[in-house]
């Protein structure tokens, strides 16, 4: 069974989308939005949505006892091995969800777990730095133009995320 796909324009938050779609009874899917107005990372922090970068969300059911440090490192390997076959570039996990390159931010995924009709979610936001990144304040960040020389396809980069999910969904299982 492949993942649903939603595209908008601008949102709120993925994340936000994502729990609306598996309140309804959608059990799983992928958000993808052009922009994020209100994109959130860990502890409540802001994600800068910058344009041209990926801002999705991916969701599915997990089972009931399944360990959240071992979900979180699953994911920023999932992602890390998708990036890598772009950057070519050591890829480190600053624990718990950020990637870098260069010790520089290019990626932070952010996880919720939501319970709908006695069934437990996994919500993950992924934020990718493609062709810009923000200014944080010691934090440095980058983006995969920046650090390759050429500007990867959005949505070929969401249907490689989409195609690493699929293939180790029984990881959650």
């Amino acid at each position: 069974m492949s993942f649903k796909k939603f595209f908008y324009k601008k949102v709120n938050s993925t994340n936000d989308l994502a729990i609306k779609k598996i309140k309804v009874g959608i059990t799983k899917g992928i958000i993808i939005a052009d922009y994020q107005k209100k994109g959130r990372g860990q502890q409540g922090k802001k994600w800068l949505s910058l344009k041209g970068n990926v801002f999705m969300s991916i969701f599915f059911e997990i089972k009931e006892n399944i360990n959240i440090k071992k979900i979180t490192n699953l994911n920023c390997i999932i992602i890390k091995k998708v990036l890598f076959q772009y950057i070519k570039k050591t890829i480190t996990i600053k624990s718990p969800n950020d990637l870098l390159v260069n010790k520089k931010k290019v990626c932070g995924i952010l996880q919720e777990i939501k319970f709908n009709q006695k069934k437990k979610f996994i919500i993950i936001g992924i934020g990718i730095n493609l062709v810009k990144n923000p200014v944080i304040k010691n934090y440095p960040t980058t983006n995969i133009l920046t650090e390759t020389g050429f500007k990867v396809k959005k949505y070929n980069l969401i249907k490689n995320i989409e195609k690493n999910y699929t293939k180790n969904l029984k990881l959650f299982a």
